[in-house]
């Protein structure tokens, strides 16, 4: 197969791999410049009887005039890569190489440029991922931090209740330290999804009861954390038909509803209720869950931003006694669950309050249930 210039051509390149600015050319036009120009001093100096010494000093200075504009367009955009490199290499990411250039140095440009924004991409990854586990630990490690205080205190006894509770909290601390793992593999496309059918009304009554179970051990401890610690808030489930089955990563959709609980205890007025309706989905095996709360609800405006990351809404303040601002990151880890699986989450239509929508696709017509 040829692997000329056609074969090689980039799709993106307006001028089909063929540049008519080309450093190439600009070499070649100034060969052919100086030539043009020594041949006319020549032509002249026999017509005129001028002398031959003069003639070379002239051809000489305007060759060396043009020959340093030429070096001088090519050199600059150098220096500045050069510049824009050693920021790159110190940490400084915001740099940029001007793209005014029709040649080789323009294409070198916007590939400095290309790298420069996925290095900051990538910087940005860095960072937001130790927000994220941070985030994600500190909820399980406050609820075992609350339950041995109590027992050190003398306020409850390490009966085995207790002691159940906080090997609960324990092994869900383990677990996201596992999620720590996975997340690394997010670069390469390779995040493990451990699927298997489960029943949905005992898996998530056990989560709104981990829930209000945190938020009650919460309750005295400030740690600034982005977790509510409001116990005024009524949680109600609805799952129809009850003995709905779903198909999906259980330890994920722990991280979808539990994020989902969490946002909208922290927006709810006080005395409010949260609701979590769980339905059959179109699919075999899969699941719609909704929760939704009686708080201020979300602009039209702000639906498509509710999931960024830090993006904490145009509400200015929570709602209601003990909920803080938070980091902004419980709906981001929300749909990096749900894309995991496929699925969709989104805010939805509702008359009162906010309405968050998650489907979840569950079993292919040719997979079998594990």
């Amino acid at each position: 197969m040829s692997d000329g210039p056609a074969a090689r051509r980039d799709p993106g390149d307006p001028w089909g791999g063929v540049r008519p600015f080309s450093i190439k050319t600009k070499l070649g036009a100034l060969v052919v410049i100086s030539v043009l120009i020594t041949t006319g001093l020549l032509l002249v100096a026999v017509r005129t009887a001028t002398e031959l010494r003069f003639i070379t000093v002239f051809s000489m200075i305007a060759t060396l005039l043009i020959t340093q504009f030429v070096a001088h367009s090519l050199t600059a955009p150098l220096d500045e890569m050069n510049t824009v490199a050693r920021s790159i290499s110190h940490g400084d990411y915001t740099r940029r190489v001007r793209e005014n250039r029709r040649d080789e140095l323009g294409d070198l440009a916007q590939t400095i440029n290309r790298m420069a924004d996925d290095l900051e991409a990538q910087d940005r990854q860095r960072k937001e991922l130790v927000a994220n586990v941070s985030h994600e630990l500190r909820t399980p490690i406050a609820g075992l931090r609350a339950v041995l205080e109590n027992i050190v205190d003398g306020v409850t006894e390490a009966d085995p209740e207790t002691m159940r509770t906080a090997l609960k909290q324990t092994e869900r601390l383990g677990r996201l330290v596992e999620t720590l793992l996975d997340l690394s593999r997010l670069d390469n496309g390779v995040v493990p999804l451990k699927q298997r059918r489960f029943e949905v009304w005992p898996y998530l009554a056990g989560v709104l009861k981990e829930a209000n179970m945190v938020a009650s051990a919460r309750a005295g401890i400030a740690s600034g954390s982005g977790s509510h610690t409001r116990t005024d808030v009524h949680l109600h489930l609805d799952v129809h038909p009850p003995e709905l089955t779903a198909h999906a990563d259980p330890e994920r959709i722990h991280q979808v509803v539990a994020n989902l609980i969490d946002n909208a205890v922290k927006h709810s007025p006080p005395h409010g209720r949260v609701t979590v309706k769980a339905r059959r989905g179109p699919q075999p095996e899969s699941l719609e869950i909704e929760v939704l709360d009686e708080g201020p609800g979300i602009p039209r405006s702000e639906w498509h931003r509710v999931f960024e990351r830090f993006n904490r809404g145009a509400v200015n303040r929570p709602h209601g006694p003990g909920s803080d601002g938070g980091t902004g990151l419980g709906l981001a880890i929300a749909r990096w669950a749900v894309d995991l699986h496929g699925g969709r989450i989104g805010v939805a239509e509702s008359e009162r309050g906010c309405r968050i929508l998650v489907t979840l696709p569950g079993l292919s017509p040719s997979a079998k249930l594990t």
